[in-house]
């Protein structure tokens, strides 16, 4: 077997949307590299990569799962994303070790509010990404009106280089602009000349694509200008800088589910998205930086880490080096032995001997891994920024139906957060119940269906709650605490002087403190004792929105330490806090509800019954889509109305976007 290079391999997501096609897609990319020999289908539970018994009786994707694949002499290392916005964790955790992605779009509903979120968290990590409209089969499917939601909502250029032919129904290939070739499938794809009736239409797609090319790269301009039109070459050339540097995303076009649109989309991949040579070093937290080469030193990210009846499976993304067998290696600072390497196609697993720069694997052995941790070779130390994860929105108290079952449940809650970091654990000080928190409905749904089913015991569980916070409404000036504590032996004394204002977001510290009177070691202390103090305010709930100013203080010469100071900050800020004004926030969310018109009036009672702010409607062929700013805690349950309300035909997402006063 040929040994595959660096510049052969494709790290790639796919993202969406929930119901796009990520997953139909993706079992087809499977089926047309040959990795697979029956196409798997969502409806039938038969997917390779939603393999869990959650993900196959709700329809959805829940966990991301990675496969492998060849296409054209090139490994494509595949991981299939969620799309529900309960689970952009999972997206966040995956894009942090992607060098490349596919995102699709929905043909009828174009951009939705899910595709720009993953979107947005793409343009954060730096992932060049191509687009591909899916489900243009279907009633309804306009690509001309997606690829202009991609322009107005993602505030990209898109750059078509495919010409459908056929619409709705009749859609049975495309028209290759690049290449100026017509591809059809029959089942199978067939290569030809552009049909006579297209021939005009895909000309002057083929000239508005150079020409568009030619203002974003400055190569494919001077070419344009001199000849007037570019070359094959030229323009692929400049298709994948473009894609590389982020100024414009190549758009390709099918049928997922129909087949039809796969295989260019996969040439595309290995034209245009880069390999893990083409990306610029991993730098670690103290700026040193790795290139993607098996001759320097091995560094490795840990994503996602899965806890299953035969071991436990630490799944990594190798930056650099070569990764053993048997090989000892640093585990967050840790000396741990690799017990196996895996090579991995969603549940099923490949032994392999070595994994090099660029792969993708699985880990049998580590004990203290966990998302976000580095590992990297004993000699040359390496520590890498872990994925940040949400905060939590929603809370559901969670009890063992039997005393006997309390230590399972402990044991099960704990798996859970060991695999899935936005979800928390506490227990309410008040009533001594133990509190999971999560992204959503949905995510708590799943969790706990999850720690019932593998560890086999019953849970009840109470009424969801939201996740509040509280904010200055109006501070305090010159608020003043001291710290004084002598109960024997060396004491402790912090005197110190804060100013609280409200902040638009976040939490600000800020020292105006002059002539030394509090040292800056002690200023340190300080802030951490106010960050400390966020965590509960006086309304019970963490604290944001906030700026402390520490305008003055003093110190003993025996007593002032960095703990006296950090205490002071603590204290001193929650008493400033019941000093001055607070105001509850309750997390709000972009709700977008698609009703058939008939059912619209009852569906805008509804949601104004539910605190619901209109933000604004459109007109889709036979519904209406309905965008409004809902409070989260009205939204429990809403699924189970809106069903009732249109006769089943209404659907609705939401993602929470920020905080509002209650």
């Amino acid at each position: 077997m040929r040994t595959i290079t660096l510049n052969a391999v494709r790290n790639l997501g796919i993202l969406a949307h929930v119901d796009a096609g990520k997953t139909t897609l993706t079992e087809r990319v499977l089926f047309a590299t040959g990795s697979t020999y029956k196409r798997g289908e969502v409806h039938d539970g038969t997917t390779v990569t939603d393999f869990d018994p959650q993900e196959r009786d709700r329809g959805i994707t829940i966990f991301a799962a990675a496969v492998s694949c060849t296409w054209d002499g090139h490994r494509v290392n595949l991981i299939d994303t969620p799309g529900h916005v309960d689970f952009s964790d999972e997206v966040e955790r995956s894009l942090r070790v992607l060098d490349g992605a596919v995102a699709v779009f929905d043909g009828v509903a174009g951009v939705e509010p899910q595709s720009e979120s993953v979107w947005r968290q793409a343009d954060r990590h730096g992932v060049p990404r191509i687009a591909f409209v899916n489900k243009l089969d279907r009633a309804g499917a306009d690509l001309d009106r997606a690829v202009e939601s991609l322009r107005t909502r993602l505030h990209t250029v898109p750059l078509v280089v495919q010409l459908q032919i056929g619409v709705e129904d009749e859609f049975v290939g495309v028209v290759d602009l690049v290449r100026m070739r017509a591809l059809t499938w029959d089942p199978d794809l067939v290569e030809g000349p552009v049909p006579e009736t297209l021939l005009a239409e895909a000309q002057r797609r083929r000239r508005l694509l150079e020409e568009t090319v030619a203002e974003l790269h400055l190569k494919a301009l001077e070419e344009f200008y001199a000849q007037g039109t570019l070359t094959e070459q030229t323009l692929r050339e400049a298709l994948r800088d473009i894609t590389r540097d982020g100024t414009g995303t190549v758009v390709l076009c099918g049928s997922a589910y129909r087949n039809r649109g796969v295989e260019p989309l996969l040439d595309a991949v290995i034209a245009y998205l880069p390999s893990p040579v083409d990306v610029p070093p991993v730098r670690g937290v103290g700026g040193e930086e790795r290139q993607a080469d098996p001759d320097a030193p091995f560094s490795a990210l840990v994503f996602k880490v899965n806890a299953t009846a035969t071991g436990r499976l630490t799944y990594v993304r190798v930056y650099s080096g070569i990764l053993h067998k048997g090989e000892t290696v640093l585990v967050g600072g840790r000396a741990e032995r690799i017990g196996r390497i895996l090579r991995v196609q969603a549940d099923r697993h490949t032994a392999v001997d070595t994994a090099v720069a660029g792969d993708i694997v699985a880990v049998v052995g580590l004990k203290s891994a966990r998302t976000g941790t580095t590992l990297c070779a004993p000699a040359a130390p390496l520590l890498l920024e872990p994925p940040v994860s949400a905060d939590p929105v929603v809370s559901v108290s969670v009890e063992a139906k039997t005393s006997a079952d309390n230590g399972r449940l402990a044991e099960a809650l704990a798996h859970l957060v060991e695999e899935d970091p936005s979800l928390q654990v506490r227990t309410d000080p008040e009533t001594g119940q133990t509190v999971l928190s999560g992204l959503g409905e949905l995510h708590l749904e799943v969790a706990v269906e999850k720690a019932r089913t593998n560890h086999r015991i019953e849970i009840a569980t109470g009424r969801p709650r939201v996740a509040c916070r509280e904010t200055v409404a109006s501070g305090v000036t010159g608020f003043v605490y001291r710290h004084v504590k002598q109960d024997g032996g060396a004491g402790q004394f912090a005197h110190i002087v804060i100013d609280t204002e409200p902040l638009a977001t976040g939490f600000e510290f800020r020292s105006a403190v002059t002539g030394g009177r509090v040292p800056q070691e002690f200023v340190r202390a300080v802030e951490q004792g106010c960050r400390d103090a966020l965590a509960e305010g006086p309304l019970g709930h963490p604290v944001t929105g906030l700026r402390v100013t520490l305008t003055d203080g003093s110190t003993h010469v025996k007593d002032s330490t960095d703990l006296a100071f950090r205490t002071a900050g603590r204290l001193g800020l929650r008493e400033a806090l019941k000093a001055g004004a607070m105001t509850l926030l309750e997390p709000i969310a972009e709700v977008t509800v698609t009703v058939p018109g008939d059912h619209l009036g009852g569906v805008l009672g509804d949601l104004a019954a539910r605190r619901g702010r209109i933000l604004g409607s459109e007109v889709r062929t036979g519904s209406t889509v309905v965008t409004a700013s809902v409070p989260l805690a009205e939204m429990f349950g809403y699924v189970t109305r809106l069903r009732s309300r249109t006769q089943g035909r209404g659907t609705f997402t939401a993602r929470p976007t920020g905080y509002a006063p209650a």
